[in-house]
């Protein structure tokens, strides 16, 4: 069954056929009745003839040369009918009404094919059709038009009207039909876009999207800033946890670390139970320093919001003060597509990846470690602390480190943030983040707390 449609001929759409067919069929019947009113002579039974057998002909050639359905090759034919009504005019010796008839059959299907330029230009080509005949020919003008001639013109040309005005319609309601089923399969392929796209960082599937990137096996070399995290303590949580309330806990956790990763900017890679790998500076990268400030000021971020996080949990009945701790390096790693042909992911590999990785099992609860590279490249927006130099697994040589300790700007006499924990007290508050229009609720909330505190204290 498909050889037999691979052998058949593709034949071009039939409407261009039944319009050119219906008008000149006009044009016959025109000519038919002059020549009962006036006689049949050779100029109009040649005309007769041509009429019936010119949209054959164009369909014929159209069937055995496949570029007639190109949109040059249709311009070509309404413009050959747009000088063949000038032809036609000059043949009825311009009589009045199969000359209008032929003028309005034109313009029918000039403004079909492309409106009021396609208008214009078929009326010049008549014009000009009507020019060229007149100097051949050399009619006597005989503007005055027959009954029978006016009747079968206008009944004609009313019929072709009302046929190619009904296929129109038609062709629009199939195309109305054919966008809605379009518009149906576009949303449905979105959704699906959508859902798999939660498989992938929002960077990574963009660039894909966009043809930005090809899904082969390719990687590249390029200077990036790695980020590891995991939970202090969370293997000791989920032996004390069921499995339900330790997976609600890692899913809020994961959601809200993955939301402040994205607010800067970096690649989420991967998840690893309670671990989380984050890369900046791949696919996009706003220059090296930049995505080392981008990844500490991250770092930074989840930190304090843990503060939020470790409130919420308290009051879902979890206790254990869980913290992070964080690893980050800069560097070159190759990244791109690993895997199969069927199964590939977009990761990155290298020295730096597994420095990161290190100095994140070496940090304390609630620190994040970085090697020297890194601190060079954020020390003048990041304060830091010098920790000396270790020894790293897979190292050879001893590794300067430095710790984290927080953004200038926020370190000075006016710090942004205020934070304090007690038994029964947690607060955190960072008034770059707070909105205009939420302070007074804010405001209101510390009023209705330090109320409470002291009822509480004159009881």
């Amino acid at each position: 069954m498909t050889l037999n449609t691979r052998l058949k001929p593709v034949r071009p759409p039939l409407q261009g056929y039944y319009s050119r067919t219906m008008a000149y069929l006009c044009v016959a019947v025109t000519f038919l009745a002059i020549s009962i009113e006036q006689g049949f002579t050779g100029p109009t039974t040649a005309v007769i003839l041509y009429s019936l057998l010119y949209p054959q002909l164009v369909r014929f050639v159209a069937v055995r040369l496949r570029r007639f359905e190109r949109l040059q090759s249709r311009l070509a034919l309404l413009a050959l009918d747009a000088m063949h009504t000038g032809i036609f005019i000059t043949l009825c010796q311009f009589s009045l009404v199969p000359s209008l008839v032929f003028l309005m059959l034109i313009s029918f299907a000039s403004i079909i094919s492309g409106g009021t330029v396609y208008l214009v230009a078929g009326w010049m080509l008549a014009l000009v059709g009507i020019l060229i005949s007149s100097a051949v020919l050399m009619p006597e003008p005989q503007f005055h038009t027959g009954l029978l001639v006016a009747s079968c013109s206008l009944i004609s040309g009313a019929t072709f009207t009302v046929v190619v005005a009904a296929f129109v319609y038609h062709q629009g309601r199939s195309l109305e039909q054919a966008q809605r089923l379009i518009n149906a399969e576009q949303e449905k392929t979105s959704k699906l876009a959508s859902n798999l796209a939660k498989y992938l960082s929002p960077q990574v599937w963009e660039s894909i999207f966009s043809g930005k990137q090809t899904v082969t096996l390719e990687t590249h070399r390029k200077k990036l800033t790695v980020f590891f995290s995991d939970i202090r303590g969370f293997t000791e949580l989920a032996e004390e946890m069921e499995a339900e309330a330790l997976t609600d806990l890692l899913n809020n956790y994961l959601n809200e670390m993955s939301r402040i990763a994205l607010q800067y900017g970096g690649t989420i890679d991967k998840f690893i139970g309670d671990c989380v790998m984050v890369f900046f500076g791949d696919p996009v990268s706003q220059g090296a320093k930049q995505d080392a400030e981008a990844a500490v000021s991250m770092a930074i971020a989840m930190r304090k919001h843990m503060k939020v996080l470790r409130q919420q949990w308290r009051s879902q009945g979890i206790t254990r003060p869980l913290e992070i701790r964080m690893g980050l390096s800069t560097g070159y790693c190759t990244v791109g597509n690993f895997g199969a042909d069927n199964r590939m992911d977009y990761t990155i590999i290298g020295r730096e990846v597994n420095l990161a990785s290190r100095l994140e099992n070496a940090a304390d609860s609630g620190e994040i470690l970085i090697p020297h590279e890194t601190y060079s490249l954020i020390k003048d927006l990041i304060m830091c602390r010098d920790k000396g130099q270790i020894a790293v697994k897979g190292f050879s040589k001893p590794v300067q480190i430095y710790q984290v300790v927080g953004l200038r700007r926020d370190l000075g006499a006016a710090p942004s943030f205020v934070e304090h924990e007690l038994p029964g007290f947690s607060m955190y508050l960072d008034t770059t983040s707070i909105r205009n229009y939420d302070k007074e609720d804010v405001i209101k909330a510390l009023e209705r707390a330090a109320k409470k505190l002291k009822d509480k204290v004159i009881i």
